[in-house]
């Protein structure tokens, strides 16, 4: 099969775009790299636990949010021209997990075009039993010079 990712898109490169962003807050670490689709982590803590001690729907949304995001900006041919932006997502939350505990995320495209993406997250618990699914929708924007951010 061949790969979807940008020419260049290395583990390492898609690990070093999440530094200092909220997915770096809630330990989310990319850990595989397929052709048609990533892969992350992240630990159950209380970062990432509501009040009864079980993952937050919220954090598996930022999850699902962060993995589809990643995936479908490092399909782009040239992010200097243009970024895929999250318009819509939905989430289905099957089963608690709870604290100690560390959930895997798999993200693949549904749809690739030049206006919009759709991406579907599964998320698993330690035993490959689907605790999240999502579905992610993006629209593809061209970036102004003015909307560049410096560095």
């Amino acid at each position: 099969m061949q790969s979807i990712w940008r020419p260049g898109t290395t583990l390492e490169t898609v690990q070093r775009s999440i530094h200092g962003t909220m997915a770096e807050h809630l330990q989310i670490m990319p850990v595989e790299l397929g052709a048609d689709f990533l892969a992350a982590t992240m630990p159950v803590t209380p970062r990432s636990c509501q009040p009864a001690r079980a993952l937050h729907g919220g954090a598996s949304a930022a999850l699902a949010e962060t993995l589809g995001s990643l995936g479908a900006n490092f399909v782009l041919p040239d992010m200097e021209q243009q970024r895929c932006v999250g318009q819509e997502i939905n989430a289905n939350h099957l089963r608690p997990v709870f604290e100690g505990a560390v959930v895997r995320g798999v993200t693949r495209p549904v749809h690739i075009g030049s206006r919009t993406h759709v991406w579907n997250i599964e998320i698993f618990d330690e035993q490959s039993r689907l605790v999240c699914v999502s579905r992610l929708t993006l629209a593809v924007v061209q970036i102004k010079d003015a909307l560049r951010r410096p560095g």
